[in-house]
């Protein structure tokens, strides 16, 4: 029998996709909504959405933690904020919340070597970010506990660092021989770089972003990977069609229905 020959596989398996579509959902219920409908929109790695310079490793890290913490929605929570050692340093932001004498900041991480490569740090701080969120629901992700660091990759993309988190998928591990050329940087993730640009599609998708406005700044070797899981996605003959317009109808009803038939 050829019936089927021609037919194209899915680019991820069903239980995967299935999955992220539950944690979009999740997020959506749980989290700040009206925001991440709203205001939430694809963050790029370059001067235009992280500006300034700074003359210090530890100015720098501050300076683009803020950033970060601006687009997370997040600006006004204290935080502490330390490098590899454990030194803790000085965080500009605005107004910070009143903290109950028995509850501790938030503390994020970072190690010096990322300023190589502050894409890697942005990352990094979005992941962090959005695991001290999924952490602290009551609710937790699909999955359950052991997938809180999977989930939060999900939830940066949803809070519009797909790109970042898609680009910094599969960095190379920091080598620390002495005959090595010097220090690569990486982040510690938790999904594939196929499975962050999947992810990355689906919120274009939810949120009627075209395709290119993500391959601007999508590194070139997933590129073609990202711009067929958008078609498969936008496809009526997608399998997750129904749960992606039930998550439009339910959370982005003033966005222009992105579904459509691709055949």
């Amino acid at each position: 029998m050829m019936f089927g020959f021609m037919r194209q596989a899915a680019l991820l398996d069903s239980e995967s996709v299935d999955w992220m579509l539950d944690v979009f959902d999740w997020a959506l219920v749980n989290f700040n909504r009206q925001k991440l409908q709203a205001e939430t929109r694809l963050i790029y790695p370059n001067n235009e959405y992280f500006p300034g310079e700074e003359s210090s490793v530890e100015g720098m890290a501050a300076l683009i933690f803020t950033q970060v913490k601006t687009y997370a929605g997040i600006a006004a929570l204290p935080c502490d904020l330390q490098n590899e050692t454990g030194i803790s340093h000085a965080v500009s932001s605005g107004p910070e919340l009143p903290v109950a004498a028995d509850s501790k900041k938030w503390v994020f991480t970072y190690h010096t070597h990322t300023l190589n490569n502050p894409e890697v740090l942005i990352a990094s701080f979005a992941h962090q970010i959005a695991f001290h969120i999924v952490s602290s629901t009551h609710n937790p992700p699909p999955g359950g506990k052991e997938n809180w660091p999977h989930a939060a990759e999900i939830l940066a993309t949803l809070m519009g660092f797909g790109v970042i988190m898609a680009n910094t998928a599969n960095t190379q591990k920091i080598r620390s021989c002495g005959s090595c050329s010097g220090p690569a940087v990486e982040r510690e993730s938790f999904l594939s770089q196929y499975d962050m640009s999947y992810a990355l599609a689906i919120f274009c998708a939810l949120k009627n972003i075209p395709a290119k406005e993500a391959t601007l700044h999508l590194k070139k070797t997933l590129r073609a990977f990202y711009k067929k899981s958008h078609k498969e996605i936008l496809n009526t003959a997608f399998p997750g069609n129904a749960r992606l317009a039930s998550l439009q109808a339910t959370y982005f009803s003033t966005h222009q229905h992105a579904i459509k038939d691709n055949p």
